[in-house]
């Protein structure tokens, strides 16, 4: 089995990640580890620069993904932006400001990958689609990634991810995984030598 190292604080997300890459044959070995917060708008960058971090401290193969929330009737607020929002004005001031505007909104996350031989991190990307609920809905559980989940309905769902049975949650993951960034990585990862 091949291992890589994932550098990150949320639980959710290394949940998420070692569950996806377990299933290509890879071992994800989470490294609990603060790593910088950018204040730009660019999750490349973002992912890219947690990744040379992270790869300077442990010295060994490794991974960091960063994550935005986009809302286009909002010009893509709050992007990448999005812990300094929810820690001001949560998810019911995002509410507040999108009352009576379409409900379309994405994820979009990137996954930068280190491994001290090439002078660039590689960075894999993926979108989420969906729609605002008008109201938080459900409860965070261990898998959350963030209390948007109370928010967010997946294309193609009546549920926000927050709503979710355990089952429910992993049988749309699944079908969502196919082309995330995650199984991107995977799928790279494993032609590697």
């Amino acid at each position: 089995m091949k291992k890589i190292y994932f550098a990150t604080r949320n639980k959710g997300k290394a949940h998420s990640l070692k569950r996806v890459l377990s299933e290509y044959g890879i071992k994800a070995i989470h490294i609990p580890m603060d790593l910088p917060e950018p204040k730009i708008d660019d999750l490349r960058e973002i992912a890219k620069q947690k990744v040379i971090t992270a790869y300077d401290r442990i010295k060994k193969p490794v991974i960091a993904i960063d994550s935005g929330f986009y809302i286009p009737s909002l010009k893509g607020f709050p992007g990448a932006f999005v812990n300094p929002v929810l820690k001001t004005i949560g998810i019911e001031g995002i509410l507040k400001l999108t009352e009576a505007k379409p409900e379309k909104c994405e994820f979009k996350d990137c996954l930068a990958y280190r491994d001290g031989k090439s002078k660039q991190p590689l960075v894999f990307e993926s979108i989420t689609s969906g729609v605002l609920s008008t109201k938080p809905r459900g409860e965070i559980g261990d898998e959350a990634w963030s209390k948007l989940w109370l928010i967010f309905i997946p294309e193609g769902e009546k549920k926000t991810l927050a709503e979710m049975t355990s089952v429910e949650y992993l049988e749309w993951s699944k079908k969502h995984e196919q082309n995330s960034y995650a199984v991107q990585f995977a799928k790279w990862f494993l032609n590697q030598k």
